[in-house]
């Protein structure tokens, strides 16, 4: 058996879900049913009794949510159900800045990543700075989809320097496009991870979204625009000024990198290196900072990154 609830908008649906999708889980857990959720549109199916029991609690959930649609998670009674262990502590709790895009909400995993989510929500030049796998460019990413789903800007500009990671391929068949599509692959994966994949066609066709390496961006004026410079570590000192000084009218810019990894050849100043010193004073300018607790990747990763750390420390 299955049953569909349908829901009128974004923020109902990051309430209803909750934190890290709590709710979800624990209504899976506690009726032993399977939830799927795709926009706008819950699914619950198995049983029948059990499917009806976890219906009766999302709808008990979102009468609440619809009664006070400016309500929190951590603001809503408990119902029959929440009083449980396991969701109480969960998926009530405040959720801070969320989005809710392609079927799911996206929110911040940590302290530092909810900064970040502030300072990109109040700032028009924010600088994301740390190790791999903290969220940098995806959380900037969700920002502007959801800037250019609000309409608070016309279009979002990725971009990343075109800098081979320690090693020389050799020259890429194809034309210009193709040569460059590789490196600009981490930055489609992102998108496609929160749009579908035709509103992403559609979009890049009309100019909407535009995804290009850096040396493009010389001579351009970036009006009324979100734009995310990408692997900011393999900028020279020369494109990191040439990126900043693009910004135009009712635009914002994001930058990150992991000045731990920087590919540029030997005697080359990284420009995300160098505008720390450079720009740290100047009011509407934010930088934050992630370290390795901020990883959200396979735990491994978290363990790798602080261990090249302590070997960089003792080096």
């Amino acid at each position: 058996m299955e049953k569909t609830i349908r829901l009128t908008n974004d923020q109902e649906a990051i309430t209803l879900y909750g934190s890290l999708d709590e709710r979800l889980r624990y209504a899976e857990e506690m009726f032993h049913v399977r939830v799927s959720a795709r926009n706008h549109q819950l699914c619950v199916s198995g049983e029948k009794k059990n499917v009806k029991e976890a219906m009766d609690f999302f709808q008990a959930e979102l009468a609440l949510i619809r009664g006070d649609r400016q309500a929190r998670p951590h603001e809503l009674k408990k119902t029959k159900h929440s009083g449980d262990e396991g969701i109480q502590e969960g998926a009530l709790k405040n959720m801070g800045i969320s989005f809710f895009l392609k079927g799911k909400v996206i929110q911040a995993k940590g302290e530092n990543q909810e900064s970040y989510l502030q300072a990109i929500e109040h700032y028009d030049i924010v600088v994301g700075i740390g190790p791999a796998g903290t969220g940098k460019t995806y959380l900037a990413m969700a920002c502007a989809v959801d800037h250019l789903k609000r309409k608070k800007v016309s279009r979002i500009i990725l971009t990343r320097p075109a800098i081979e990671a320690g090693e020389n391929l050799g020259f890429l068949p194809g034309d210009l496009l193709d040569k460059i599509n590789p490196y600009l692959r981490p930055l489609y994966d992102a998108l496609y991870d929160m749009m579908d994949f035709n509103d992403v066609a559609r979009y890049l066709q009309r100019g909407i979204i535009e995804v290009a390496p850096l040396a493009y961006m010389r001579g351009r004026t970036l009006n009324d625009c979100f734009v995310i410079l990408d692997e900011g570590q393999n900028c020279t000192h020369e494109q990191m000024k040439m990126f900043l000084t693009r910004l135009g009218l009712s635009s914002r810019a994001m930058i990150t990198g992991d000045i731990t990894q920087i590919d540029l050849p030997q005697g080359k100043r990284s420009g995300l290196v160098v505008i720390q010193k450079i720009l740290h004073e100047i009011e509407g300018i934010k930088f934050c900072y992630f370290d390795d607790r901020d990883v959200v990747r396979h735990r491994l990763v978290q363990e790798i990154v602080k261990a090249y750390e302590k070997h960089g420390n003792q080096s």
